[in-house]
């Protein structure tokens, strides 16, 4: 229902042939909403000195009508009361002074309009209980909000811990200048293995191998393992390519599993035992690292024995494909500047990232070792690892190339990976994490941050829906408006990410303005799609809190920077998902509210739900378009 404001323009009064004074009175209601008529009202005049009633209901126009309302003879002003006579409204009443002396054209004071509206939309119209007006919608309308609010209030902490990483990586640059870096000598080159996990690879197999083989290393130094878990004509390419390899003097071993026992960290736990070298770098089949990238990470390892990983940024081989890979160029970079960087320079526990870093041996197994029982096993062992008391080092200088997916069912198989993983790992590590001695207070503020991250999807996904029943308590129920004002504050949590980010963006150029420009409508593109991308998210971290086990879907690679380099990948599998159907349900109803609202004048809320529909929209027609192709 609405919620409307009564303005009484005019009374037009006539005198009666008997003498008794009588008046026509008009006026009209106009919608609180949107600002127009409010059609087929009713209305109630009833006088205090006689009790005495006139009924009228708004036309078309939202024009209502009393005619020859009588007015006490011998008086200077008469009382009437003016309220709604339907059920259907809240029954507010109010005092209305009329003189009886007045002639022409009556009007009453606009500066104090008459405010009145109905009881509640159609969402919380379910009636009354033991005498007590819509109790029971009132008070589910108040525990929405309690929900509503406790989204609103755990975004917001998470993006105060991402700023307060912003202000610590923004203050180590400085510190960062000057530093002094370790410098290789080949003399004193510590022996590292570089492990290779791969499957069913065939797109990018050869390339990953000839990178690592073109290492500048001492030979004798390090060695190659090719752990691969390949059920296709991937495994003979491998073979292939290690036979020439080794033809060249370089040590390398292709080890071949048929039983797929924990996916990646099963093949990385099996191959432990035949690992030569002091150190293991692991990098993932769609990295090419660059020659010198030993050189630039290993001699750390020298600088101090606590030091249990190097890990390095990952660079983008294939940033301009498409927008898509920008936004996820974009989003990453988040991750590899602010976030690792920021967390690095206070202190607190960082993870390495699967691939594009350094293990010493020592530290894989005094942690514990590989264990396969959740989808971030990388995740994993760094907490048990920096729990033991072994030190991570960022190096945000050594940039690990790597490809990034180029189509929307790669990207979501990857992001349900991530997701899923890391809400099995906070399941795993929380207990351990508050409880374990000899962790700082601000180590496991962040460190829970860090292993709850993905669950910022769930919670936005819960907002966005209860946002739909908070604009109808917002129509209903007068009296919890002033709590959902509130929400207006929480608009900070977008600028503490913005900083996170702008701190990241890696396009700046040196015309600021321009800069800051672009970098507005790629944060706000990128946030549009990540929202849109929420539903999915949910879903596998809802998953992954459960216990729901899945197989370790990899995600597929595909060797092409240009569009016109495509030319399909089997390994990139679409079909139409429950999910999907979902994606595209949310996109019209949040398009229907954002219409609606913006007919209605009610523009709080709209551009929350057009990111909403823009970025559902986005995933959703992305994904059609893939499975058409």
């Amino acid at each position: 229902m609405t919620r409307s404001i009564l303005v009484l323009f005019c009374a037009v009064f006539a005198l009666s042939v008997s003498g008794q004074i009588k008046r026509d009175v008009s006026g009209y209601y106009q919608d609180y909403r949107t600002k127009g008529p409010s059609e087929e009202v009713p209305v109630q005049l009833v006088s205090k000195e006689t009790g005495k009633k006139y009924e009228a209901i708004t036309d078309s126009d939202g024009k209502f009508l009393f005619k020859g309302v009588a007015l006490e003879a011998n008086t200077d002003t008469s009382l009437f009361e003016l309220s709604v006579s339907n059920e259907k409204y809240k029954q507010e009443t109010f005092l209305i002074k009329i003189d009886a002396d007045h002639t022409g054209e009556y009007k009453m004071d606009q500066k104090n309009p008459f405010k009145t509206s109905t009881k509640v939309t159609w969402m919380f119209d379910w009636g009354d209980w033991n005498g007590k007006e819509n109790y029971w919608s009132h008070f589910t309308a108040k525990a929405i909000l309690v929900v509503y609010g406790f989204c609103l209030v755990l975004v917001f902490i998470y993006s105060l811990l991402q700023l307060s990483l912003s202000i610590a990586y923004a203050k180590n640059r400085k510190r960062k200048a000057q530093e002094i870096k370790p410098v290789f000598n080949p003399d004193t080159a510590l022996t590292v293995t570089v492990q290779l996990p791969m499957y069913n690879e065939m797109y990018v197999a050869d390339r990953i191998i000839e990178a690592v083989a073109a290492f500048d290393y001492p030979r004798d130094k390090f060695d190659i393992q090719v752990l691969d878990d390949s059920t296709d004509e991937t495994k003979d390419l491998i073979a292939q390519k290690v036979a020439e390899v080794a033809a060249r003097g370089i040590q390398i071993e292709h080890i071949h599993r048929t039983d797929r026992t924990g996916y990646k960290a099963g093949a990385l736990d099996s191959a432990m035992n035949k690992v030569k070298g002091e150190f293991i770098a692991i990098f993932d089949a769609d990295f090419v690292p660059e020659k010198d990238w030993l050189q630039q990470t290993m001699p750390y390892f020298e600088t101090s024995d606590e030091i249990g990983v190097v890990q390095t940024r990952w660079g983008h081989l294939n940033k301009s494909y498409s927008l898509l890979t920008e936004l996820q160029a974009f989003g990453l970079n988040g991750h590899f500047a602010a976030e690792q960087g920021g967390r690095n320079a206070s202190g607190h526990f960082i993870n390495f990232n699967g691939t594009g870093g350094i293990w010493r041996k020592k530290c894989i197994e005094s942690a514990g070792g590989w264990e396969h029982d959740t989808l971030t096993e990388d995740l994993d062992l760094s907490y048990r690892a920096q729990l033991k008391g072994w030190k991570f080092k960022y190096l945000e200088d050594v940039v690990a190339p790597a490809e990034l997916p180029i189509t929307m069912s790669a990207l979501k198989a990857q992001q349900h990976r991530w997701m899923k993983g890391g809400a099995e790992v906070f399941v795993k590590m929380w207990k351990t994490l508050l409880t374990h001695k000899n962790v700082r207070l601000s180590d496991r503020v962040h460190g829970m941050s860090h292993l709850f991250n993905s669950s910022v999807f769930m919670f936005i996904l819960i907002m966005s829906l209860l946002s739909l029943a908070v604009l109808q308590i917002k129509d209903s129920f007068s009296d919890l408006n002033y709590v959902i004002q509130y929400g207006s504050v929480f608009i900070l949590s977008t600028v503490f990410l913005m900083y996170y980010y702008w701190l990241a963006y890696r396009d700046k150029t040196e015309n600021t303005f321009t800069s800051f420009f672009r970098f507005v409508g790629r944060f706000l593109l990128f946030l549009t799609v990540s929202l849109g991308l929420s539903l999915a998210n949910t879903i596998a971290v809802l998953e992954g809190f459960m216990g729901i086990k899945s197989s370790f879907v990899r995600t597929p690679k595909f060797n092409v920077n240009k569009k016109t380099e495509f030319k399909g990948n089997k390994y990139d599998k679409k079909s139409i998902s429950l999910i999907t159907i979902g994606e595209g349900i949310l996109m019209c109803v949040f398009g229907f509210t954002v219409v609606n609202r913006a007919i209605y004048g009610d523009l709080g809320m709209v551009p929350f739900h057009l990111m909403l529909t823009i970025g559902y929209g986005i995933v959703f027609f992305n994904s059609l378009k893939e499975l058409r192709r």
